[in-house]
């Protein structure tokens, strides 16, 4: 019988959960390599025109060839701090709408200053296409809400009630600005205080994702939301359990040709993760035994 993704997630979280003890320090360095592409797909998907190699350059503080506004170099600045401090904060503090806020403040800081680490007032409304956000008189409710059931629907798979949250949080809009990335932050606050790596929505992917989220202000179905979610832990598990490993990672591609596979045939079972298959950079990759 073919295993569920959530079937799938919890076997590869056991080996995961196993095969950590004494190795932080691997997991540590994919993590430090891994935030320029985690900050650069969510800008990309909010339309920043930063490219990968320019994000990485400005988080070394490396000189880029051409003029970037200031507002593109905090936004990338401010988002891998955001990631930083929750990779320290997450295990130990709930999810809770003052570190909301705080989070907030300190992705719009420098950017907006006069909107940062507050909701939206009276009188303040937003559109994404053709959603309007929620009224702000009942955001404060709306989102404790969230929390409250995120925190008591423990029948729930967690990672399904995470892509609940994220789903409603964006259809909620409670903010003038930083909606999408603080949305994505949350999803991986949530799942760090799981045990759970990090993971990317990346914006390759972008319009399956709003359509994701069109499917619940349209009509409430989370299941494409679910697996946009569950697809992305699959990858993060599969990656670092290849680093765990201490496994050769190698392009698909040349791993397609090694054992006289179809590229094509393997890139589509890469893509529903039945293969322990994981983007690098935007390259298919996966550990050669």
């Amino acid at each position: 019988m073919r295993l569920t993704r959530l079937q799938r997630i919890s076997e590869l979280f056991a080996q995961y959960q196993l095969k950590t003890k004494d190795k932080e320090s691997i997991l540590s360095m994919v993590d430090d390599v891994e935030i320029a592409e985690r900050v650069y797909n969510s800008n990309a998907i909010e339309n920043s025109t930063l490219t990968l190699p320019e994000t990485e350059k400005i988080l070394l503080q490396l000189e880029i060839s051409r003029h970037i506004s200031l507002r593109e170099i905090f936004e990338t600045k401010n988002l891998a701090q955001v990631y930083g401090y929750i990779k320290k904060t997450a295990q130990q503090q709930p999810l809770t709408i003052d570190m909301i806020l705080l989070i907030h403040k300190m992705l719009l800081t420098n950017i907006r200053d006069e909107v940062a680490g507050r909701f939206r007032k009276e009188g303040e409304m937003v559109r994404v296409g053709n959603h309007i956000g929620l009224p702000s008189e009942f955001i404060d409710k709306r989102i404790q809400e969230l929390l409250i059931r995120y925190n008591s629907e423990m029948a729930t798979p967690f990672i399904h009630r995470i892509a609940h949250l994220h789903a409603e949080f964006e259809s909620i809009h409670p903010f003038i600005d930083g909606n999408g990335r603080i949305g994505r932050v949350l999803n991986n606050y949530l799942l760090t205080r799981e045990g759970f790596p990090p993971i990317i929505v990346r914006n390759k992917e972008k319009e399956t994702y709003y359509s994701a989220l069109r499917s619940y202000d349209d009509s409430h179905n989370f299941k494409p939301m679910i697996r946009i979610v569950e697809l992305a832990v699959l990858e993060s598990l599969h990656k670092r359990l290849a680093y765990l490993d201490g496994l050769e990672i190698i392009p698909l591609s040349q791993y397609a040709e090694s054992r006289q596979n179809s590229f094509h045939a393997l890139l589509n079972t890469a893509r529903r993760q039945t293969i322990p298959a994981f983007r690098e950079k935007g390259v298919w990759k996966i550990g050669k035994n």
